[in-house]
């Protein structure tokens, strides 16, 4: 089919689980369909957002406010919640206010996670990039003195000997009153609003099959996280999928918002975008 729209997102179970519907043609799509989808880290995503290289795409929230004037955020698809968020930890119990000077793994410095640390500890500046799932590996041989985890990570630190420092998630909850925001969907604005909201609606449809038929996914899901054990999936599905994922709504707005104008007092995020667009379309 020509005029096959690009699409991006992680192997993560969340993912998957999301988008099975849509990639195996269960939801119809009027006037548009997607070419096979790229699957690849989200850090990797992320770059790829810069140079704008997929027409729809997962995205690091933290990624996000860097291209708002590429791409827009849509309602479905996100990944926010309470009790998700990353976790910093270390090899061994470690006061917080010797962490700034210590070296840090993050997940890519256009994670969520990375922008959760700088907001948490302004002065720490010794970070280190590496993918999320070796992270805990160097923090446990010592080649990095902290780390911040993410995905199924949370689930099996503990079994690591590795100690959480502090739940990320739990302290922008806890200042903001706000679940966090993660991860999303983005569309380039140049594919207009009626096919945008067209997008948005077949990924929310996507969802809500997943949700109806949950046994339906598991095979792809599992085709793509190989390393998961079944339980790990499911809970990570439980965690990161939920109905946020279905429809941002006021409070999701409200949160990816709050987390946007953090990044940009922290200087992390620019201050405003060329021609100041609207987060949605």
């Amino acid at each position: 089919m020509t005029n096959e729209l690009s699409l991006g997102f992680s192997p993560c179970p969340n993912d998957t689980f999301i988008f099975y519907g849509l990639v195996h043609g269960m939801i119809e799509m009027p006037d548009a369909a997607f070419a096979p989808p790229v699957l690849a880290d989200v850090e990797q995503l992320n770059m790829w957002a810069l140079d704008g290289k997929l027409d729809v795409t997962k995205l690091s929230f933290h990624a996000l406010g860097h291209v708002l004037d590429e791409y827009c955020l849509l309602s479905a698809g996100s990944a926010l919640g309470r009790g998700c968020g990353p976790l910093l930890i270390a090899a061994a119990r470690t006061p917080l206010e010797d962490v700034a000077a210590m070296t840090i793994a993050i997940p890519g410095k256009l994670t969520t996670a990375a922008l959760l640390l700088q907001m948490f500890l302004p002065d720490c500046h010794r970070l280190v990039e590496m993918r999320f799932d070796h992270i805990m590996g160097a923090v446990k041989s010592g080649a990095v003195d902290a780390g911040v985890i993410i995905h199924e990570s949370r689930f099996t630190y503990g079994e690591q000997g590795l100690f959480c420092l502090q739940d990320l998630g739990l302290w922008w909850e806890e200042s903001t009153g706000l679940p966090i925001p993660l991860g999303c969907i983005a569309a380039r604005r140049s594919l207009g609003s009626e096919r945008i909201m067209a997008i948005d609606q077949a990924i929310r449809a996507s969802v809500d099959y997943s949700f109806a038929h949950p046994d339906a996914s598991l095979p792809y899901i599992r085709s793509n996280s190989q390393e998961l054990a079944p339980d790990i999936v499911r809970s990570h599905i439980e965690l990161y999928v939920n109905d946020f994922s279905k429809n941002l709504g006021q409070e999701g707005e409200a949160a990816v918002q709050a987390f946007l104008q953090r990044g940009r007092r922290a200087g992390v995020l620019p201050d405003s975008m060329d021609s100041n667009p609207p987060l949605t379309i």
